[in-house]
C-alpha cells in the first residue's frame, strides 16, 4: 500500500499526489503518531527537518534547539514533504531521483 504524507496546501504535494494517483494524508489535520516521527526521521535524519521554511523562520534561536521530534510534534509544517510510503520503503521530497525510483 501506497501513502503521501504532506499538507494539503503544498504544491509538491499536490504534484505527487495527482501523478500517482493517491490521496494525501494531510498532516495537519492527522498528525502523525510518535511512531510515524520516529520511523521517518530513523529513515531521513535531520534531513526530514525543513529548515528553509517559513515556520522554521519563525522560530526562536532556543526552540531550534529542541530535539527534532518534538519540533515536528509541535510544527507538523516543519517536516519536508511529500514522504511517500511504499510497502514500508519510504521516500522524501518529489524530487527526480524519487519519481525515477518510483517509476513516473
Amino acid at each position: 500500500m501506497t501513502k503521501i504524507y504532506g499538507i494539503k496546501t503544498c504544491d509538491t504535494c499536490r504534484k505527487a499526489t495527482k501523478i500517482l494517483g493517491l490521496e494525501l494524508t494531510d498532516i495537519r489535520t492527522n498528525p502523525l503518531s510518535l511512531d510515524e516521527l520516529k520511523r521517518f526521521h530513523a529513515a531521513f535524519g535531520d534531513a526530514l527537518l525543513n529548515t528553509r521554511s517559513t515556520t522554521w523562520r519563525g522560530l526562536s534561536q532556543d526552540e531550534r534547539a529542541r530535539p527534532p521530534l518534538d519540533l515536528l510534534s509541535d510544527h507538523p509544517t516543519l517536516m519536508k514533504r511529500p514522504v511517500i510510503d511504499v510497502e514500508g520503503k519510504l521516500y522524501l521530497g518529489w524530487g527526480k531521483d524519487v519519481q525515477a525510483a518510483l517509476n513516473v
